[in-house]
């Protein structure tokens, strides 16, 4: 019975791409947190503002709320790219890397 040798991935690249992955996430939320939060308080506490006319019949809470909801789109937009881009790389270096031991 023969046993398949272990594969060990490279610690440290490993633990560098699971920083790296955090870092990203961590800031992208705070931005979308930010983001809706403040929207949030805003209408809670200053409504006036959203419901200042900038037109016949528009408010600025319409292109607000449709900025916080694009705001979303455009940082999920960030991420994907990102993790296409770098994260999926890193990937395939460690299983490479992996293999090649």
């Amino acid at each position: 019975m023969s046993a398949e040798p272990a594969r060990h991935i490279d610690e440290a690249a490993f633990r560098s791409l699971v920083r790296a992955k955090w870092t990203v996430s961590l800031i992208l939320t705070v931005l979308i947190l930010a983001i809706y939060f403040g929207f949030i308080l805003v209408l809670a506490f200053a409504k006036d503002l959203l419901t200042t006319k900038i037109g016949t019949h528009l408010t600025l809470g319409l292109p607000v709320g449709l900025g916080v909801i694009l705001s979303a789109c455009v940082l999920t937009g960030i991420y994907v790219y990102w993790a296409n881009r770098t994260y999926d790389a890193s990937v395939r270096d460690i299983i490479r890397s992996m293999k090649g031991k």
